[in-house]
């Protein structure tokens, strides 16, 4: 068995986003998709170790297995992808043979209830049979890991079994003891004083912790086990995983780097672009506010905060933007004062009058009343509005026209008019938006200009909204060097994106 060196600097993250983030409801990896993330998270992410997939779960599954596992042998980490099998006489191996895997992560149980009662089996019939599993593996060139399913009720319930269980496996070649929170019902108290027990009668064990997040302290229990000095921590990309998750490695990092005297191997500033695939991926978003890698966490919406900000950066703390290729923000709204203005003013090199700002922040704090976020693009609207004059816009979309039928293609009709020369287009689409942006496109291609690529596009209306409610659409654009966010608000919500849209042509063309 590998010895363990407790409290050693460097702690091993293990991410099971390809196995056990399969069971978050409505996620499937195809084989590309998951070699894809593969290779994202050991060569750039620099994760230690994958959990790649399942043994016999299915063909597909077999296919992304070997893929992963032909690239990872090409590349000198077939060591560091690990597949979950099973105590079944050796089919679990045979099958990770097959594949050309090199490591098995054998599933057991870890509590005395889950060994009566869902194994029918005593637990001297389970550690038999769990021994002679490992053996085999050995013997046919396997690095073994086992889990202990349900350890932590284990720890809880049924201290005897787990120690008789450990016990059993003195001698048997296992590299690591992996311990997991099945049902996230640990605390950090109780998490950090299980480890200690462990590690009191069996000092020399190598011990990963898996933690899930049903009471919502998965990042607080890693923690735990880190000081503990646990040697591995198992995460998930942006916690995918059943129920609540499980550990999402973004929060792991920055929590082992800013609070404890270890580290990890991740690249901090790969975790956003990391999170982002996954989310594509996936289809699964990130919520608003999920540490680090959330779309708001940066932004700070209170004018006081803006204003600290600004005078000694006195809102600031370890988890600078700037550490995740990021930076700060500071939302428009109903909260917002002269200092939240400022900074968004000095952001696009806007300069006023007194008199002028103070008109316009008047006009945002009205719209934040009217629940609307006022995004840094529309200041320059805004500012045009409180001038009373037009807005300097070059290009105006001074008609369209959309029609669309059952059984039949959507069409749209633009006319588009840049410095005083207009030009109408026709087009088709697979719905009103596309057609009307290909009609646009051919009136902008004969102006000599391209739109940038739609990064996503979202349609909100005020909660219990009626059908005759404002609709505000936001959508991103691809422009180099950034990503644009441009929003219009109208009644009909093909007119607000029409607006947004136009919005976007102003702001990205040349001077």
């Amino acid at each position: 068995m590998m010895k363990s060196k407790r409290l050693e600097q460097f702690v091993e993250v293990m991410d099971t986003t390809l196995r056990d983030g399969e069971q978050t409801p409505g996620v499937s990896f195809t084989p590309a998709e998951k070699l894809e993330i593969a290779r994202l998270l050991i060569n750039r992410v620099k994760v230690d170790r994958l959990e790649i997939g399942s043994a016999r779960v299915s063909e597909g599954e077999r296919e992304a297995v070997g893929t992963i596992l032909r690239w990872a042998e090409h590349h000198g980490c077939l060591e560091a992808m690990e597949i979950l099998g099973f105590v079944d006489g050796g089919r679990s191996v045979e099958w990770i043979l097959s594949t050309g895997g090199r490591v098995i992560n054998l599933l057991a149980k870890g509590s005395e209830e889950h060994c009566r009662v869902q194994l029918r089996k005593t637990p001297a019939r389970h550690f038999d049979e769990v021994a002679a599993e490992i053996e085999g593996a050995h013997n046919r060139g396997l690095l073994v890991n086992l889990y202990l399913e349900d350890w932590s009720n284990g720890m809880r319930n049924s201290f005897a079994y787990v120690y008789e269980f450990l016990n059993r496996l003195q001698g048997l070649p296992v590299e690591r003891i992996m311990l997991p929170d099945t049902l996230g019902i640990l605390d950090p108290e109780e998490t950090a004083t299980y480890f200690e027990w462990i590690y009191r009668a069996f000092p020399h064990l190598r011990l990963d912790f898996h933690g899930h997040n049903d009471y919502g302290v998965v990042t607080a229990n890693s923690l735990a086990a880190v000081r503990a000095g646990v040697n591995g921590i198992h995460t998930t990309i942006n916690g995918l995983g059943e129920r609540t998750g499980n550990q999402p490695l973004a929060q792991l990092a920055v929590t082992v780097h800013d609070m404890t005297s270890r580290r990890t191997r991740i690249v901090e500033k790969e975790l956003q672009h990391a999170s982002e695939i996954v989310q594509n991926i996936s289809g699964k978003r990130c919520a608003w506010n999920m540490p680090v890698v959330g779309p708001d966490v940066f932004t700070q919406t209170c004018g006081v905060h803006a204003d600290g900000d600004k005078k000694g950066n006195l809102y600031a703390n370890l988890l600078l933007p700037e550490r995740f290729g990021r930076h700060r923000n500071y939302a428009l709204g109903k909260l917002s004062g002269k200092a939240s203005l400022e900074q968004n003013l000095e952001a696009l090199g806007l300069e006023l009058s007194p008199e002028v700002r103070q008109k316009v922040l008047a006009e945002v704090i009205r719209l934040g009343d009217r629940k609307k976020n006022v995004s840094p693009s529309d200041l320059p609207f805004i500012i045009a509005g409180v001038l009373s004059t037009p807005v300097k816009s070059r290009i105006r979309i001074t008609d369209f026209e959309v029609t669309t039928r059952i059984n039949t293609t959507p069409k749209a009709r633009v006319v588009l008019e840049m410095d005083g020369e207009m030009i109408e287009s026709t087009a088709s689409g697979d719905g009103g938006y596309d057609a009307f942006v290909k009609a646009l496109r051919k009136s902008l291609k004969r102006f000599g200009l391209s739109m940038p690529r739609l990064l996503d596009y979202e349609e909100r209306i005020p909660p219990g909204g009626k059908t005759d409610a404002l609709v505000e659409t936001t959508i991103r654009w691809a422009t180099p060097g950034r990503a644009l966010v441009t929003t219009g608000i109208d009644s009909d919500q093909l007119v607000s994106a029409v607006l947004a849209t136009e919005k976007m042509l102003n702001l990205i063309l040349p001077e």
